[in-house]
């Protein structure tokens, strides 16, 4: 037996296999690729804040006069909640109702505009145990180019359910240019955060996203994630503190950019504005190295 200890592990190099091929990821078909519009799949920590996140940079995105439609992919479907004012029937929900013949849907039956002209769609999720995020979005993004809908869109921002992402809600990384990271200033979130920068890696080398750098929300200081970034080679591209008036927006169903101006949410949306310019403008692709589960502990996780 310790002689079998004993010697070299023969290293094996698996075969090069196709994104989808022996696992149960959903392959993007060539036709439903979004080349109209700059792309963004937003991902982070489940209640991170992501879906508040992304409707202020909606609503930033369209405050530079930018045509935008978010794309919510989360069971729940209270993505746009905020933007729309109320919780939207979702694509899921609107094809069962014609037994999923598509061309009886007609574009409001499942797009809805909200604040400052955002166009929101829910696409919803399967019934529990049951079936594939992917399909999901891929329905969507399908009934959308049916609708030509994409074409006079500037920017699409897809706001995805998961933390440690499946091959289903990793599909969005098939249609997007730059994902971005939503992560507090914590073990939890960045452990979930090195998760997601692997899924990201992994799409990476087969479609065109990259990463564009990590938003930090709900956090007083960045150290934890300052400390992260410089050993995996990410960048943080925005910082939100941990306010009461922003989760405040959110009860009372809007964005911070309709709550009324106090002297510490004007620095809340000048970061957004900036955010977006920032997106708009370009951000180099990192190509970050995501940690080992016992590194990321040795690194944060025994001060």
């Amino acid at each position: 037996m310790s002689d079998v200890l004993d010697r070299p592990a023969t290293v094996r190099t698996p075969p090069k296999q196709g994104d989808g091929e022996g696992s149960v990821q959903v392959k993007l078909d060539p036709s439903l690729k979004i080349d109209t519009a700059k792309v963004f799949s937003v991902y982070g920590k489940g209640g991170i804040g992501k879906s508040t996140t992304s409707s202020n940079l909606s609503v930033a995105f369209s405050k530079l006069g930018k045509r935008v439609l978010q794309i919510g992919c989360d069971p729940k479907h209270d993505s746009t909640f905020t933007l729309t004012k109320r919780l939207v029937p979702t694509v899921i929900d609107v094809l069962e109702s014609v037994d999923f013949h598509s061309e009886e849907l007609r574009t409001e039956d499942f797009v809805y505009e909200g604040y400052n002209g955002v166009m929101c769609v829910e696409a919803g999720g399967p019934p529990a145990g049951t079936g594939c995020g992917g399909y999901v979005v891929g329905q969507t993004v399908k009934l959308l180019k049916e609708h030509h809908l994409l074409e006079d869109t500037d920017v699409v921002i897809f706001d995805v359910l998961g933390d440690v992402v499946c091959g289903g809600f990793a599909s969005p990384l098939q249609h997007a240019q730059r994902a971005l990271i939503v992560a507090a200033n914590d073990f939890d979130s960045i452990f979930a955060m090195n998760r997601i920068v692997a899924a990201i890696q992994a799409k990476s080398r087969n479609y065109e996203v990259r990463l564009g750098g990590v938003i930090c929300n709900r956090s007083a200081a960045t150290d934890q994630i300052d400390k992260f970034n410089a050993a995996v080679g990410l960048n943080t591209l925005a910082h939100f503190p941990d306010l009461d008036a922003i989760r405040r927006s959110r009860l009372k169903k809007c964005t911070v950019f309709e709550m009324e101006d106090t002297p510490e949410l004007e620095p809340v949306r000048q970061e957004y504005l900036k955010l977006a310019q920032t997106l708009w403008d370009g951000t180099p692709p990192s190509a970050p190295a995501p940690l080992r589960d016992r590194d990321i502990f040795d690194l944060l996780g025994f001060d």
